[in-house]
């Protein structure tokens, strides 16, 4: 069982090496550390990495920009663009039960991301620094605001 176990992982890093090499986006909500530098130093200049596993991602934020990452975000608040569900879910929520909306749909999280997207100044924009904080205070009302203007917009409310 034991190698049987140890062949299926070897199988699974091996298919991950393979798919990050050349690649311009990692994305991953899997498991800690099963990225090394030299997977993600195989990527296309200007990656964008987001190893997401919490509170140990797939790849340290340091071991990425070593490896020659250009966009870093985790799930961490200890380092830069952390992308949390914090920065979704009240707001999303808050719009969609103010609007009375009967279901969330795609556009109402598109909605999501262009509000939260709105809150960062073009000027403000740089590497580490690509999406607001979860704790900044406007978050909430801006997502709240985007979500139940959609779902006005699309007509999925109660009368």
């Amino acid at each position: 069982m034991i190698k049987k176990d140890f062949s299926l992982l070897c199988l699974i890093d091996a298919i991950l090496a393979e798919g990050m090499k050349n690649a311009d986006l990692f994305i991953d909500v899997s498991a800690p550390h099963l990225v090394i530098k030299e997977m993600a130093a195989s990527m296309n200049p200007g990656a964008v990495v987001f190893p997401m596993a919490n509170p140990e991602p797939e790849i340290t934020y340091q071991e990425a920009k070593e490896a020659g990452a250009y966009i870093i975000g985790t799930g961490r608040s200890d380092f830069p663009n952390q992308i949390n569900n914090l920065l979704v879910f009240p707001g999303l929520f808050r719009g969609a039960l103010d609007a009375k909306a009967t279901k969330i749909t795609e556009e109402m999280q598109i909605a999501v991301a262009r509000g939260l997207a709105s809150l960062i100044d073009e000027r403000d924009l740089n590497p580490d620094h690509i999406i607001v904080s979860p704790f900044d205070e406007r978050v909430v009302p801006t997502v709240a605001k985007a979500v139940g203007e959609e779902a006005i917009k699309q007509g999925v409310v109660r009368k």
